[in-house]
């Protein structure tokens, strides 16, 4: 599902945009396969971002026109990142109908869903294929966002410079970053442990089905072992790469699965229309992203609480042969946190 804006579709890089960094994937298509033809991480100062709003259009357009003139990329079309915690995104019921009619159908229906008036929002859909067969009605996906936050972004791509080829949420892009084949037979979580919060998404089929964000996030994590242990944020990131499960992060790392145990009984409980058993609708395995996924201990502590498989996901696995999870010029540790832009890339194809 794609806010998508241009008809054509020239070749375009991957942006991810957060509240305190950017950053930036370029994949090529070359006789070999796919080849990453760049990439790059720059911080955003505080406050130009604010939970996914942004706050000063002139000065993160410059910022953006900047990191992407430093990594001569060869093309002006980007397909970015929109905030998750300013989406709402469900699977609705609708009866059977030709495709071509579904858009119109779910303007209709969705002031029963979403939580904002219609006309202050973007609306997309897509037909999400059935689990299971036989239906007597069809699931489609709906992604809204307000006008307000996406036309504040559009202005900011158009002053660095930029044409906006897609723009979607996260979620999105980090499930075709780290879904085989962006097919599961049962459902998978996927949490994306950012600076500023963590995502928390399901896939199931070939399809989203269920997001929130969780407010635990790197920085948290990074502020409670310097304050707890008298040391330089960056002295405690090296603390969280090498010795993990340090005592002060206990209570927000407990936070965190609270939260996430949370979300996971409130998607398995509302589950149904996906016409699955109940031990079909569990889930059973876990993907980590994001630069957090990195912290030490964390799959091991996260199983036990979470009494399923939590391993570290593998951006690379749409991109190249599956059992390859590093190249030279980024470490596997590095690329996770390049997963929702390796997602996008994938889609600028």
């Amino acid at each position: 599902m794609k806010f998508d804006f241009l008809t054509l579709h020239p070749e375009a890089f991957g942006l991810d945009l957060s509240d305190l960094s950017l950053k930036v994937a370029k994949l090529k298509r070359t006789a070999k396969g796919l080849k990453l033809e760049s990439f790059g991480e720059f911080p955003i100062p505080e406050g130009l971002i604010l939970q996914g709003e942004i706050k000063n259009e002139e000065e993160l357009s410059r910022l953006i026109g900047e990191a992407v003139r430093s990594l001569s990329l060869q093309t002006s079309f980007v397909v970015a990142s929109l905030p998750e915690e300013k989406a709402f995104l469900q699977i609705i019921q609708l009866p059977q109908m030709k495709q071509g009619e579904i858009k119109n159908a779910v303007v209709f229906e969705a002031e029963n869903y979403i939580p904002y008036p219609v006309d202050t929002v973007y609306l997309d859909s897509e037909f999400v294929p059935p689990l299971k067969d036989s239906l007597d009605h069809m699931d489609v996906l709906v992604a809204a966002l307000p006008k307000a936050i996406v036309d504040s972004y559009m202005n900011c791509f158009s002053k660095a410079g930029l044409f906006p080829r897609v723009l979607e949420i996260e979620s999105l892009a980090t499930a075709r970053a780290l879904v085989p084949q962006e097919t599961a037979s049962s459902p998978v979580l996927l949490l994306d442990m950012g600076a500023t919060r963590t995502g928390f998404a399901v896939f199931a089929g070939k399809s989203l089905r269920f997001t929130a964000s969780i407010p635990v996030s790197g920085f948290g994590l990074t502020q409670a072992l310097s304050q707890s242990l008298s040391v330089s944020p960056q002295e405690a990131e090296e603390i969280k790469r090498t010795q993990g499960m340090a005592e002060p992060l206990m209570p927000l790392l407990s936070d965190l699965a609270k939260e996430v145990r949370k979300y996971m009984g409130y998607y398995e409980s509302h589950a149904s229309h996906q016409h699955l058993t109940q031990d079909e609708k569990r889930i059973k395995k876990v993907f980590l992203a994001g630069g957090g996924a990195n912290l030490a201990g964390l799959s091991e502590f996260l199983s036990k609480e979470l009494e399923a498989s939590v391993v570290q996901g593998n951006p690379w696995v749409n991109i190249f042969e599956e059992s390859l999870k590093e190249i030279p010029p980024l470490p596997f540790d590095q690329s996770l946190k390049y997963t929702t832009s390796l997602g996008l890339a994938l889609a600028g194809l």
